[in-house]
Order: C-alpha cells, then structure tokens, then sequence
C-alpha cells in the first residue's frame, strides 16, 4: 500500500537534512489560501485583535481544531479550501489549513519531510494492522517568527516546558495536530522518554519549501490507486 516511490528498508535510515531552504508565503496548490474560506477564517482571527505573530497562530490552531473535525483523509494534497468546505480533514490536512493562514498573514512557511514507521498507527487500528502501511511521509509544518524557524511542536512554548506529563500516545481521539497544544512533539529525541518520538522516523527528508515539494518529491503514503479506493470511506471516518 505505499507508494512506488517509498522501497522497503530493512534499518532505520537517515537523509541528510536541507538546511539552506527559505520557505515562502506564497499561495500554492494545496495553500491556497486566496480562497475566500482561508481569508474568512483569518478574519473571524483578527476580529480579537491579536497583533503578535505566535499568537495569531495559537489563535488559529483553536480555532481549526474546533472547527474542523479530525478525520483519517488520504489525501495529503488536498486544497486548504476543500478541507475548510469538508469541515473536516486528517491531521496532516488540517496541519496544512493552519500553515495556509499563516502564509496569508506573511509569515513565512516550510515543512519538514519524515517517514514515519507504520507500526505507530497500530493503537488507533487494532484489527486492521495488515491494511496500515509500513511508512508513513509526514510533513511537519515550520513557521518562521521573531528571526528563527519554529516547528509546530514548539508553536505553544519551548518542548523542554511541554513535556511535563503523559506524551503522545496516538490512541483515542487525540490526533498530532490536537497534540501540540498540550505536550511535546519529539521526532528528535531531546526531551523525556514519554515524549520521544524518535524511535518511528524511519528517516529525515530534509526541509521543503512547501509541502506541495515534499510530496512532490517523495509522493504519498499510498499510491493513486489505494487511495481512490480508501480515501472515499477513510476521510467520513471520525479519528
């Protein structure tokens, strides 16, 4: 069920990371956030008159973890504008709503690509671990505030201050994007064990731009095919 591009490896492998990648605000097939729904978001943001950049943020993850229902959608290039018309989206769709608003607001966006070992799936689907593929591409969102890239764990505080209690567990409703708000999100492994995450990247693809490049590099989790047939039934399926 992974794409062609994705061969099976039998170790953990790490990519040299790209360091020298700018990012950029401007609107892209997935970010198009000069539809009218991205800019009527952004509108009902500003109405509480919040000038600082992380806060704008904040502001607009509550309001997308509200407003769009976690769902296990397939397509990771999904437009920003689909998903807000859905009101619903997978994490890494609404990931994209909220890099999108950014991008609107001027602050520069980029993503980091890691492949993430299926197996990490497991607690949210205990009979269907044969239909889980065994890598998973994930884009993690950066966002460029006060002179330095910030990932989307640290978007509520520095991860040594979330990481006090439980961590991560990818079970029950909670998804990733929910996550941030409330613990650290360690692909790194630089916090406590609870929050260490590092274990299931596979392997670091390095940064991009946009995610339209990640994925244009490294296609999708699963390929055209597997996801015209699941996508349908996995994208009403509440996570």
């Amino acid at each position: 069920m992974t794409s062609r591009l994705l061969e099976p490896w039998r170790r953990p492998l790490t990519v040299s990371r790209r360091e020298a990648v700018d990012g950029g605000r401007e609107a892209t097939p997935i970010l198009d956030w000069e539809d009218l729904r991205v800019l009527d978001l952004i509108a009902e943001i500003r109405t509480a008159g919040i000038a600082d950049e992380r806060d704008l943020l904040i502001a607009a993850h509550r309001l997308v973890a509200a407003r769009v229902r976690p769902v296990y959608g397939m397509d990771d290039r999904q437009p920003v504008s689909v998903t807000l018309a859905l009101g619903r989206g997978s994490c890494s769709q609404r990931m994209a709503v909220l890099e999108a608003v950014a991008r609107a607001c001027g602050i520069e966006t980029r993503v980091r690509g890691l492949l993430v070992d299926g197996r990490f799936w497991y607690p949210r689907f205990p009979r269907m671990h044969a239909l889980i593929p065994r890598r998973v591409v994930l884009a993690w969102p950066e966002f460029h505030l006060d002179g330095r890239w910030i990932s989307a764990s640290g978007l509520y505080g520095d991860l040594a201050a979330l990481q006090t209690g439980e961590g991560f567990t990818n079970a029950g409703g909670e998804t990733l994007f929910d996550a941030i708000a409330r613990t650290a999100v360690d692909w790194d492994g630089v916090t406590c064990s609870s929050c260490d995450l590092s274990a299931q990247v596979l392997a670091d693809l390095g940064y991009f731009d946009s995610r339209d490049e990640l994925f244009e590099a490294h296609g999708q989790t699963l390929c055209r095919p597997a996801r015209t047939v699941a996508n349908p039934l996995m994208s009403r399926r509440s996570a």
